[in-house]
């Protein structure tokens, strides 16, 4: 099954997936989506998520893609069960489960979750955190802001320390021992977070955990690319100098990015 993975994200967060995959599954082709043009997921409504994640699907789908990572945790916590009822023939991966099945079998633990606003009100990371395990203390807290700084590039700057003390230095996140970044973007942040925290609480690796949680259910599928050499294709729905700036950190200078205008309510 070499038909390339379908990914997709509101803009340049969920490269850090497309790079934990490539890392994981370095076999496996990919085209990746970011729609740039209507980033950020987070401030949008319910329904406008779902039509674009809908239409975004189905444009990876014709692509021919054996099966759709939503790189996005406002568009998997607001989309995922729509698009997997609307598509049963195809593996769908969302980024929320994969973080909840690692960090639900802690005993004991506190855990942490910074989010876009659409995320934080869904409210899904602690709702399926205790399902898993009752016992677990959580805090959670909207931090848009953040989005734009990794949008923006002000990763590593006076802008992205300042910011992330103003969120983090709360009293609720003062005794986390676990810390869920909700939100795609954020790992390009993890350095400082981790450094904020100085070692007091583990900053869990999302995009590492989708991709190994990916590679089990394509084993289970049958789906495993036989292929020694991948290929990656990138569109985007606006090209901007912030998503070729990171997807060229990620993956070279040498990358096929492609403006893809779709259409749906909007679009």
């Amino acid at each position: 099954m070499n038909r390339p993975i379908g990914i997709f994200d509101s803009g340049v967060g969920g490269l850090t997936v497309a790079a934990a995959i490539r890392k994981f599954l370095p076999n496996e082709s990919f085209v990746y989506f970011g729609d740039t043009k209507h980033s950020p997921y987070g401030d949008k409504s319910d329904e406008t998520i779902r039509n674009y994640s809908e239409e975004i699907t189905r444009f990876l789908i014709s692509q021919n893609c054996k099966a759709i990572v939503i790189a996005c945790n406002t568009a998997s916590a607001l989309a995922y069960n729509y698009l997997v009822e609307n598509h049963p023939d195809i593996p769908i991966i969302n980024v929320v489960d994969p973080v909840v099945a690692h960090v639900g079998s802690k005993i004991n633990n506190k855990v942490g979750i910074i989010a876009t606003r659409a995320t934080t009100k869904s409210d899904i990371y602690r709702k399926k955190l205790r399902r898993l395990n009752p016992k677990l203390h959580v805090a959670a807290a909207a931090t848009p802001l953040l989005v734009t700084i990794v949008e923006e590039g002000f990763v590593n700057t006076k802008v992205s320390a300042g910011a992330i003390e103003a969120y983090l230095g709360v009293k609720k996140f003062s005794d986390v021992t676990t810390v869920i970044l909700g939100c795609t973007h954020f790992p390009l942040l993890q350095k400082e977070i981790e450094s904020f925290f100085g070692g007091r609480a583990e900053v869990v690796d999302s995009p590492e955990l989708v991709a190994h949680h990916l590679k089990l259910q394509l084993q289970k599928a049958g789906l495993l690319s036989q292929e020694t050499e991948a290929n990656y294709h990138f569109y985007v729905s606006e090209k901007t100098d912030a998503f070729a700036r990171t997807a060229k950190m990620f993956f070279g200078a040498d990358i096929k990015l492609e403006e893809k205008t779709l259409r749906v309510n909007g679009f």
